[in-house]
Parts: C-alpha cells; sequence; structure tokens
C-alpha cells in the first residue's frame, strides 16, 4: 500500500525541508522524503477526498487502546497540540501523510510499533493549511 500525495503537497513540503538546517533534518523529517519519494503523486484535481493531506482532519486509533485521536495534520509552524493541529514533521503526522480513511498502518512511533487505524478524513474544498 503506497501513500497517495498531490503534487502540489509535495513540492510544498520539499521547498520547506530544503531550507531547514543540517540539525532541523530529524529522523522524521528524513522519514517524511521516504515516504514522498515512494508515494504516488497525483494532481490536486485527481486527489482522492479520503486521503490525508496538509490540512486534513482525521481521527486515527491506536491497535489495542481505547482512545481515539482527533486532529488537523498542518505545517511545523501551524502545530499546536491544544489546539489540535498537528505537526506534519511528528512521527504520527509522518506516519499518516498520504493514507486513507480505513487504512491500517503499522508504524514506528516514540511509544514503540503501533498499528494505526484511519477511522475517518475530513478535507474541506479549499484546504486550508493553518
Amino acid at each position: 500500500m503506497l501513500p497517495i500525495i498531490k503534487t502540489s503537497d509535495a513540492d510544498r513540503i520539499f521547498n520547506l525541508i530544503n531550507h531547514l538546517s543540517p540539525t532541523e533534518k530529524t529522523k522524521e523529517v528524513r522519514q517524511l522524503v521516504s515516504e514522498i519519494q515512494k508515494a504516488k503523486k497525483v494532481t490536486d484535481a485527481a486527489m482522492p477526498r479520503k486521503v490525508i493531506q496538509l490540512g486534513s482532519y482525521f481521527e486515527v486509533k491506536l491497535e489495542k487502546q481505547d482512545q481515539v485521536i482527533a486532529m488537523t495534520l498542518v505545517l511545523p509552524k501551524y502545530a499546536d497540540l491544544n489546539s489540535f493541529k498537528l505537526s506534519l514533521f511528528s512521527p504520527l503526522g509522518v506516519a499518516l501523510i498520504g493514507y486513507k480513511e480505513g487504512d491500517r498502518i503499522e508504524w514506528p512511533l516514540p511509544v514503540g510499533r503501533k498499528i494505526i487505524q484511519i477511522l475517518k478524513v475530513k478535507n474541506p474544498e479549499a484546504v486550508p493549511v493553518s
């Protein structure tokens, strides 16, 4: 199962990464680059509606836990966990971008390797990133 990324998001993310200092290029940033490189790239118009992208509201559940995590995926400068805005550069953000509602993915998170089930994805017509 390959992630799906809009070409405009891929361009925006690579532009941001190219301007990071070497110390800002964390393990998660390197993983994100790898995910985007292997992803299927599509035009904005061809992007399926239920795929997590920048600006997506999502609800996920970690296998064997009852808690549902509900957030919006944003660029790092807009991240604010108190407002439920998750950074794309976070371990969970890297894991989720490009995957769709109903997918189950296995990913290494700070709490260990977890299976993440994507329960719901909502993308507004004009996807805001802040």
